[in-house]
């Protein structure tokens, strides 16, 4: 059997997916065009995902439809909520097979470039004030996404301790009561603050956090370089990048899809 590409959906992961997508019918008077399939769309998006083409030059013979349909379908299912369930469903799973690791959890930024401005962009202060993002992202201990924020790019790393944290969903997957919390957090100088660590402390978390001042050599690097190799792999999906899109909630849409598809890679290397 051919090997899929990047962006085609397998049976599996349709199997997970399907279910989580908004239902339509079909007005049986004057019922118009017939709607796109959604596996089909949702394949256009995920080209767009990896290879970073801007979305009216979506290639016609793929047969994912036009870009401004593929777009239309990736905003339809973000306020529906699609991509946070499928994310929260995989990490479920994940647990499951025990692969989840809470004992501890890594949290840094990374700044991208956002040429078209827009919300949630602000002056960078690594890229000569030129307009940019910034991706924030907790990982546990293993690597594997617990959630994303974005921001503008002069927004203090450490503003985002507390959302990050209060983002991770509820973990499921074994018998009792699903974890949100993990047991320590990890953090480079960029997240030395008192009033943070207090506050990570009330929220029943232990923060080792990097003072500023200090020699390097804390021994943190050996357990958060896994935050850096899930940036690696976010970014390896070209439309992350660049934020190309003048819409936050776009290019949230992306970002939460890109968590996601990390984690069900993570699964298939378990089989």
């Amino acid at each position: 059997m051919a090997r899929l590409k990047p962006w085609e959906v397998s049976d599996e992961l349709w199997a997970i997916i399907e279910p989580l997508l908004p239902k339509h019918q079909r007005r049986a008077r004057w019922p118009g065009r017939k709607r796109l399939d959604d596996r089909l769309a949702l394949q256009g998006v995920l080209f767009v995902l990896h290879t970073g083409i801007a979305w009216e030059h979506l290639p016609q013979e793929l047969g994912y439809g036009s870009g401004m349909t593929c777009w239309r379908r990736l905003n339809e299912w973000h306020k529906a909520g699609v991509w946070q369930r499928l994310h929260e469903v995989l990490l479920s799973r994940l647990r499951a097979a025990d692969a989840i690791d809470l004992s501890r959890a890594s949290v840094d930024s990374s700044h991208i470039k956002s040429p078209k401005r827009g919300a949630q962009t602000g002056p960078s202060p690594v890229d000569r004030g030129r307009s940019g993002s910034k991706h924030h992202l907790i990982v546990d201990a293993t690597g594997i996404p617990l959630a994303a924020i974005l921001t503008g790019g002069n927004r203090n790393d450490v503003t985002q301790l507390i959302p990050l944290l209060e983002a991770v969903p509820p973990v499921r997957g074994k018998r009792g009561r699903p974890r949100r919390r993990p047991d320590v957090v990890l953090a480079d100088r960029g997240y030395d603050h008192d009033k943070y660590r207090k506050q990570v402390r009330a929220l029943g978390i232990r923060p080792l956090i990097a003072r500023r001042g200090t020699e390097n050599g804390s021994g943190l690097g050996k357990h958060r370089w896994v935050v850096e190799q899930a940036f690696a792999l976010l970014h390896h999906f070209r439309r992350l990048r660049i934020r190309w899109e003048i819409r936050d909630d776009i290019h949230e849409a992306f970002l939460s899809l890109g968590c996601a598809l990390i984690c069900w890679r993570r699964l298939n290397a378990l089989r």
